[in-house]
């Protein structure tokens, strides 16, 4: 049996406003445009996607599954401005065919910096999630799929999460198949701890969805459903499950409409049933992990993640103005808990996301194909005007916390 698991990230951060040197009132964050944006996708990829997804589960008696991680920050968004999204995601949560993800709240790179403010934030992410899908998440992903063996340990040692998602790179697997449930070496695991299952994304065909799917010049364009079913069928032999993983808004933004994007969804469960009956589905990832074992250990020494094409963490960090923004960020986190504490109650919300990666995203400065795909996420006209923007954000936090 060869089973598809989807797996769809949602998320819309907090933008801030332009903010000079010379401001000094406590309001970072530039909330009509973010309301703008978040309508703006929510009519063009959040409704008919999740209306499709719905019949789409319907259709197939509920044989058709998906997965969802949804930031603390876009339901915090949709909740305020676009709350009969959260309303069509909790009828999909109700067909019992979709499994909804732990994550940190806040989309953050907290792991890396402060392990105490990742445990809080992967705390408040389940709360909301139990609150308005009723769903305990058993399945974990980090921002942005960043994963290593220390993250595995730390996810074992919190002991609620029996399945990791990360990316599946092939400097990693070798010559194997990233078809397979995995496992991390057992050093990573502290002892007495239940050792976590990792899916791995299969990026060759998540890829074809996400990026190319749209582009004249791809070999493969137009792609039907039925050739991506026979792609999906092919791993009958070598692999149990096709986990295609990407971003929610590859469904009518990223892919516009006018691709064929909603069409090759729609028919893509049919097509997988068909082309091998009573062999090919679709699973959730808690689904996997409970079907099928490891067959091996995905060994990860050194942070990865799912952007760019270096597949690390020189989205986030690395140059220059990343690394000093992120490090003076997070060196404000012992101020601003003091200073939450006596009395200012927003405060630590407003630090909270600013610690949201995409702040230091807009700070890459490469070049070429990646540097052309941060251009298009970022609200700045170059990564030194982000730097300049947020630190002026970040010296008045300084203020407020008293240092």
């Amino acid at each position: 049996m060869a089973a598809v698991c989807f797996y769809f990230q949602v998320h819309q951060p907090f933008r801030l406003r332009s903010y000079s040197v010379f401001d000094t009132d406590p309001f970072y964050f530039d909330n009509e445009k973010n309301r703008e944006i978040l309508l703006k996708v929510a009519d063009k990829c959040y409704r008919p996607t999740t209306r499709l997804l719905l019949d789409l589960v319907k259709r197939h008696d509920r044989r058709f599954r998906v997965s969802f991680s949804l930031s603390g920050v876009v339901l915090e968004q949709l909740e305020q401005w676009a709350p009969d999204v959260i309303g069509l995601f909790q009828e999909l949560g109700a067909t019992g065919a979709c499994e909804f993800i732990a994550e940190t709240s806040h989309h953050s790179l907290s792991f890396l910096f402060s392990r105490a403010e990742f445990n809080e934030q992967v705390a408040l992410q389940e709360a909301r999630i139990q609150r308005l899908f009723g769903q305990q998440p058993t399945t974990f992903r980090n921002t942005e799929l960043i994963y290593m063996n220390e993250l595995a340990g730390h996810i074992a040692w919190m002991g609620r999460h029996r399945t990791i998602l990360c990316e599946g790179l092939d400097r990693h697997l070798g010559a194997r198949s990233p078809n397979h449930v995995y496992a991390p070496p057992p050093h990573s695991i502290p002892e007495g701890a239940a050792s976590p299952r990792l899916l791995l994304k299969n990026y060759r065909l998540s890829d074809d969805i996400a990026f190319r799917f749209g582009d004249r010049n791809w070999r493969e364009w137009p792609l039907p459903a039925e050739r991506f079913a026979q792609w999906v069928n092919q791993v009958n032999g070598d692999g149990h499950v096709v986990n295609l993983f990407m971003d929610y808004e590859t469904f009518g933004e990223h892919q516009w409409a006018e691709t064929g994007i909603f069409g090759f969804l729609d028919a893509l469960p049919e097509k997988v049933f068909d082309v091998n009956p009573g062999q090919n589905g679709f699973l959730t990832p808690s689904q996997v992990t409970s079907m099928h074992s490891p067959v091996g250990t995905y060994d990860v020494e050194r942070p990865m993640s799912w952007a760019d094409s270096e597949r690390d963490l020189s989205a986030w960090l690395g140059n220059p103005l990343q690394d000093n923004a992120a490090a003076e960020l997070y060196r404000l986190e012992p101020a601003v808990r003091r200073r939450h504490a006596e009395g200012d109650q927003y405060i630590l919300e407003d630090w909270r996301k600013l610690t949201t990666s995409d702040h230091l995203y807009y700070m890459c400065t490469k070049y070429w194909a990646d540097g052309d795909v941060h251009k298009y996420f970022s609200p700045y006209d170059s990564p030194y005007d982000a730097y300049i923007n947020f630190m002026n954000v970040l010296d008045n936090l300084r203020q407020r916390a008293g240092e």
